[in-house]
């Protein structure tokens, strides 16, 4: 979510239980204005919290001219210090998957990887030590999960270039409650899978400057998502049951939108079995 918007924002969601104390929205508010003159970032975003056993992660992320490019992301303990994390690999991704359990809220923690691929197996022969990852790299590598998985916007806001690059678009005024209410309506903010495999016909239909994104109606498993009109009917409401604590806006017919995470960080292995 916006900084600035950051306050009626939370508002919107606060059906979900989605909330910070009067003083971190406070702190917020001037914190992630100094984070972006001082990495010059185009845009901060506050992407939300992880709570470990014995701290909460509070999480940020600044993006360039080039919003589908790697995104910045810092994390705090009290919302005044914030801490850079390093980009997040492929492989970090998968070590990550590897793992259960609740963050422990400490950086340094070390995790025993049980599970190693042949490098990693080779040098357990050579040192004789067990593999570790580090929580940092836990915690940049779920985000990407995350933001992968669940991080939405609505069609239509962003567009691509021809040269590629994707920038924010200035003529998007917000869908229709009638379109708000469908899935369709919403794209995966990351790098497509889906739109690869449709066929000839069906990219006829798209119109490849907005429609450069995947949309939620091919999401596996389907009913992962809820979709609620809040509000009075003024809001339209999204939130993952595969990523329990993620929660989309958008109020119709403005540019009012954005998303944020509350939770532990762990992915929902149950919900095909609860559908």
């Amino acid at each position: 979510m916006e900084a600035a918007s950051l306050p009626a924002a939370l508002e919107l969601v606060a059906g979900g239980g989605s909330g910070l104390s009067p003083e971190k929205l406070a702190v917020l508010g001037s914190t992630l204005t100094l984070l972006q003159r001082d990495y010059r970032f185009q845009r901060v975003w506050f992407w939300g919290c992880i709570q470990g056993l014995h701290g909460t992660y509070y999480i940020a992320e600044g993006l360039g001219p080039d919003c589908a490019a790697l995104r910045s992301r810092l994390y705090s303990f009290n919302c005044v210090e914030w801490y850079l994390l390093p980009p997040a690999t492929e492989e970090m991704v998968a070590q990550a998957m590897q793992l259960v359990g609740r963050f422990q809220g400490d950086p340094s923690f070390e995790y025993e990887l049980t599970v190693v691929n042949t490098e990693d197996a080779e040098g357990l022969f050579e040192d004789g030590k067990e593999p570790v990852m580090k929580e940092e790299a836990r915690l940049v590598a779920t985000i990407e999960q995350i933001d992968r998985a669940v991080g939405i916007v609505p069609r239509g806001a962003f567009v691509k270039t021809p040269l590629g690059s994707v920038h924010e678009n200035r003529n998007f005024e917000g869908l229709s409650l009638t379109e708000a209410k469908k899935l369709t309506s919403y794209f995966h903010f990351a790098e497509p899978v889906n739109l690869r495999k449709k066929t000839l016909l069906e990219k006829a239909d798209l119109d490849p400057s907005t429609d450069f994104l995947d949309s939620l109606e091919h999401d596996i498993p389907q009913g992962s998502w809820t979709v609620q009109v809040e509000k009075g009917g003024t809001v339209v409401v999204l939130r993952s049951l595969l990523w329990l604590g993620l929660t989309f806006y958008h109020v119709p017919m403005t540019k009012q939108y954005g998303y944020i995470y509350f939770g532990t960080g762990e992915k929902n292995f149950d919900l095909p079995f609860m559908l």
